[in-house]
């Protein structure tokens, strides 16, 4: 049975220990992800799709992370790799076997995958990504959705979080910094397009062709809503880079649960390199990069254009690559299409809630990732996606009332289902849902 406390509880064991770490932490957390009001929750345990808090309180968590446990928490054949590996040492200064035999898995569910490199993080990896097609082509800019969250690279980071007040015309929209002091060099080597706009996107193409290293595209991206990119969309990006050799990469860091091999195995389209991260960690620090032979090899030391050294102290790390094929052996075809299925039970039940309680919401997403928003309509890039004043007072009424009904949630009221999961869980958090629209449908 999940049991719930109160949000606003105060004088508790999280309340005296967010003020111990506001004294040594900026904010007092080291993940602005993890705050909320008036103190952050903090965990004791995870056991299957379950968290408990150290107040003893146990929750639904359909966060997993930020999407990195496909498996939950505590899993037995995960723990069971770690132990074993961490009796034998935790990192080495020579390669290892489990390297060899996980690049081997990876490279095996997409054809693809002729090569894979590991690092550190799904920032890293689409770092590495950017850095590998600027030297593959020679080129310096990179063009991508405004809107779309890669990561905390400079260039990745641009236009991720734009507003009215700064994003220009949707004809040609500004290269917006995130963090204050970016450099104007790092946004002038960065295109911003609109997601599902062919028209408007090739027109900004065309007037920086010779300069684009690569187009980095996610398929579904969060931030710009959670919709999947139209085929026709993708096409012509797709096109655009190969009559223009430029590359095509995509960025699964989140995505590459969609499917066996990813969210680009749902349509007819061949990167050229692909950043993953999250899942394939199995709980544990990763980034890969994976794509053809011939774009890889740029970091190749004995290749003839060896034009990008690569390397990284944790890269490859035996922990994380046991902890990753132990995860991914286990999310096999029939474990992707059975918790695909929960997904689709869980949209089409939390629009039917919205409906029927009048709370002006819909629901996105796919391949066991939702979103639900404050709208009516389904938006189709990040300027309908923006949330107004009134949209995003309703969206952190939600958010609260599922923590306070037993569910952890991700901070845009987006869930990311585990494995452990079965219906009885997709079923109460629609349930909890319904519950919460009728109580923010009488708000502005």
């Amino acid at each position: 049975m999940t049991t719930h406390s109160k949000s606003g509880t105060t004088h508790s064991r999280s309340a005296e220990l967010f003020e111990r770490a506001l004294h040594v932490l900026p904010g007092g957390v080291s993940r602005n992800t993890v705050l909320r009001q008036p103190h952050p929750a903090y965990a004791a345990f995870g056991e299957g799709c379950r968290l408990t808090d150290i107040e003893g309180v146990t929750r639904i968590d359909f966060s997993n992370n930020m999407a990195s446990l496909i498996h939950g928490h505590a899993y037995p054949p995960i723990v069971e790799a770690v132990t074993r590996q961490v009796e034998r040492g935790t990192a080495y200064m020579m390669a290892t076997e489990a390297e060899v035999e996980y690049a081997e898995h990876i490279c095996s569910r997409n054809p693809g995958f002729d090569k894979v490199r590991f690092m550190n993080s799904g920032t890293e990896a689409v770092m590495v990504a950017i850095k590998a097609s600027r030297a593959f082509t020679g080129r310096p800019r990179i063009a991508k959705v405004e809107g779309a969250y890669h990561g905390a690279y400079d260039y990745a980071e641009v236009s991720q979080a734009p507003a009215p007040e700064t994003w220009g015309s949707i004809d040609r929209p500004n290269s917006v910094p995130l963090a204050h002091g970016t450099p104007d060099s790092a946004l002038d080597d960065v295109v911003i397009i609109p997601f599902n706009d062919v028209d408007r996107a090739l027109a900004i193409l065309d007037e920086h062709a010779d300069d684009i290293a690569s187009v980095l595209l996610d398929l579904m991206p969060h931030r710009v809503g959670l919709n999947p990119v139209e085929p026709e969309f993708l096409d012509a990006i797709r096109d655009w880079t190969r009559k223009n050799g430029s590359l095509l990469v995509l960025d699964e860091v989140i995505t590459f649960r969609s499917t066996h091999g990813g969210l680009q195995m749902r349509y007819d389209v061949d990167p050229d390199l692909t950043a993953m991260g999250k899942i394939i960690g199995g709980g544990f620090p990763v980034g890969a990069i994976a794509g053809r032979s011939d774009v890889m090899d740029v970091m190749n030391p004995s290749g003839d254009r060896y034009l990008f050294p690569h390397s990284g102290t944790f890269s490859a790390n035996p922990i994380s690559m046991v902890a990753g094929l132990a995860a991914m052996k286990d999310f096999d075809e029939a474990a992707v299409d059975r918790l695909n299925v929960l997904t689709e039970r869980a949209i089409n039940g939390i629009n039917e809630a919205a409906r029927q309680a009048g709370g002006r919401a819909c629901v996105t997403g796919g391949g066991s990732i939702l979103r639900v928003h404050m709208k009516e309509q389904p938006p189709r890039n990040f300027r309908e996606a923006f949330l107004s004043p009134d949209e995003n007072q309703r969206l952190k009424a939600m958010l609260d009332h599922l923590f306070d009904a037993g569910f952890v949630m991700i901070n845009t009221c987006t869930a990311m289902l585990s494995t452990p999961m079965t219906e009885v869980e997709i079923d109460a958090l629609i349930d909890a849902c319904g519950d919460g629209f009728r109580k923010i449908a009488d708000m502005p």
